[in-house]
């Protein structure tokens, strides 16, 4: 094995956003999820376009893979499923046939899966834990020869949540909580409460909470048991994601809060005023929107405990290891609101955040886990400092693509050309597509999918929701900042660092004084969350940001992804051409290539 190079393939499938990650010599070559390929948003299916495309990054098959390594253990989630079935039936009946259906149907038969979809030898197919491979994949990535590491989510096999250590490039678990205890599951909850899709909405009750106050909180509390080691129990009354597939929250939980938002209805408040792109106001307009705010103040009230809680689990690592730096990693991980409030409160002076800290990212610490368990030799020599771990384009492609489907461009060739039209339709208010390089690994668009506005006028935060990403208008946008203007502008925590800063992992208060000049980007409680953009690591998007602050004397722009509303961010040339064409954007420039859609 010291002889040749070693290649190591992660997997995550059939549960959440589905991915592959290649490993050479214990370096990722590329890292993906299928839904990028397969344009099915969340895609948990076998990722077959994923694996295919990470292995010809590499320019090697299947049968040059030393091993392949899936990123929990399915027979151990097994044993929990079924435990947690019978202690509820005979009242669940139908659940307890679906689910022996769907493991039975695949779910248990993960190696043979895994050996016939790759034509690999069985025994060359591993697992890993799926809490170890959340942990390494935060803590095997970072900086830190040490660290406190805090994994959280909705479940893996028993485990929820886990404190763990590194040191070198051991990993050891020290303390659990196991399902049905979970923070992940306890705030799903609350998302299909308010009217949101499960595993998808998350992140959309975190932008409804700022329009509310946590008047609920109290309330909210008594749904959960705190103990004094920061761990946690739920009063399993008030939910029933435990003995249903469809429903999240009990009867009990109605009772307490309230009937359920209907997902249809529109979101806004009594401050906001009726937004006209709604359509004409309707006479009851003031009721529908004291309506809507009792839902806001829930999804705050819902926000402020699970900070509360991510706040006690991160003191109790500190107290456990007794380290001064945290890497942390699980779907919930993914709440930017609450990292932003345990970074800047945390006893931690560094933490780390790993980009797709849910599980496409376990595929990734299946991986690294492996490559440090099974080559002894094996030292870490690398820090994951960026997220371009994707498929690219050349600019033969892209040409090959604007010509077959006769559509007009401008070809810059100057880079500083192309940066100086760019920032120029961007000041005069266009709506950009951007294409560039290899896209990103994980949720965030950072630079390489992303659409950009100009960040200072209020109503461009109403033309990027409706007009383009048809999406709802409560929805805030990120800025992606200079990383040394960036303190400037925004209060960032010191144990922040500047790597999760990288990956818009934390929302922080923009500075009074600055509101107003970036309004398109605070959000309606005077938070938004950046990404700080370094030259060494995207150049030409640090230089049209630089570009832009020369002209406006703002080192930012609007950053969203390069999607619209229900659909995976873009991949191909194509895509990315028909996304510009079915929305209001003005403007697309993928590479040197740019397409305008009307006079500008």
């Amino acid at each position: 094995m010291k002889d040749k190079r070693v290649y190591i393939l992660g997997l995550s499938f059939f549960y959440h956003d589905a991915a592959a990650v290649l490993l050479m010599d214990g370096v990722p070559v590329a890292m993906a999820e299928e839904e990028r390929f397969s344009r099915k948003k969340h895609d948990f299916g076998y990722p077959t376009h994923a694996i295919s495309f990470v292995l010809s990054k590499a320019g090697i098959d299947a049968e040059a893979l030393d091993y392949v390594v899936f990123y929990e253990k399915p027979f151990v989630k097994f044993e929990r499923v079924l435990k947690t079935l019978v202690a509820t039936c005979p009242q669940t009946p139908r659940v307890f046939t679906d689910a022996m259906k769907n493991w039975f149907g695949d779910k248990l038969w993960i190696r043979s899966i895994i050996a016939s979809g790759l034509r690999v030898d069985a025994s060359r197919v591993l697992f890993s834990e799926h809490h170890l491979s959340h942990a390494a994949s935060a803590f095997l990535c970072s900086p830190f020869d040490e660290a406190a590491i805090l994994t959280v989510d909705g479940v893996g096999e028993w485990a929820t949540t886990a404190i763990a250590v590194g040191r070198g490039s051991k990993i050891s678990i020290l303390k659990e909580i196991h399902f049905p205890h979970s923070l992940g599951l306890f705030y799903s909850a609350f998302t299909a409460f308010l009217g949101f899709e499960v595993n998808e909405g998350e992140y959309k009750v975190m932008g409804m909470a700022p329009y509310g106050e946590p008047r609920y909180a109290d309330k909210v509390r008594e749904l959960v048991t705190f103990h004094q080691d920061g761990s946690f129990q739920l009063d399993l009354s008030y939910f029933d994601f435990h003995r249903s597939r469809d429903r999240s929250f009990s009867r009990k939980f109605v009772d307490r809060f309230g009937p359920p938002r209907d997902p249809g209805s529109n979101f806004f408040t009594r401050s906001s005023g009726w937004p006209e792109y709604f359509g004409e106001r309707p006479d009851d307009w003031e009721e529908r929107a004291a309506e809507q705010e009792r839902y806001a103040d829930i999804a705050a009230s819902a926000q402020c405990v699970a900070e509360e809680m991510v706040a006690a689990l991160a003191r109790a690592a500190h107290r456990v290891t007794g380290l001064d730096r945290l890497c942390y990693a699980g779907g919930v991980a993914l709440n930017s609101a609450a990292n932003g409030k345990m970074a800047g409160n945390s006893p931690f002076r560094e933490v780390f955040i790993q980009p797709a800290a849910g599980d496409a990212g376990g595929a990734l610490g299946a991986a690294l886990a492996a490559h440090h368990a099974l080559v002894p030799s094996a030292k870490r020599n690398f820090v994951l400092t960026n997220a371009y771990y994707g498929e690219e384009y050349s600019e033969d492609a892209t040409k090959k693509f604007l010509d077959k489907e006769k559509v007009t461009y401008r070809h810059v060739t100057d880079e500083d050309d192309l940066i100086a039209l760019v920032a120029e339709l961007l000041v005069a208010g266009k709506v950009v597509g951007w294409f560039q390089g290899r896209f990103e690994w994980g949720p965030r668009a950072l630079g390489a999918r992303s659409i950009l506005a100009d960040p200072r006028p209020a109503k461009m935060k109403d033309t990027v929701n409706v007009k383009i990403k048809f999406r709802e208008p409560y929805r805030p946008f990120a800025p992606s900042v200079l990383a040394e203007d960036a303190k400037a502008f925004f209060e960032l925590p010191d144990a922040a660092g500047s790597i999760p800063g990288r990956f818009m992992l934390y929302v922080v208060k923009v500075r009074e004084a600055k509101r107003s000049a970036i309004a398109a980007v605070t959000h309606v409680d005077g938070t938004t969350r950046p990404q700080l953009v370094f030259r060494e690591t995207n150049e030409r998007y640090w230089k049209l940001i630089k570009e832009f602050k020369e002209v406006t004397g703002i080192p930012m722009l609007l950053n969203t992804s390069f999607n619209l509303k229900g659909e995976p961010i873009v991949n191909t040339p194509e895509e990315a051409y028909h996304t510009f064409m079915r929305s209001g954007l003005d403007v697309l420039v993928m590479g040197n290539y740019v397409v305008t859609k009307r006079a500008t």
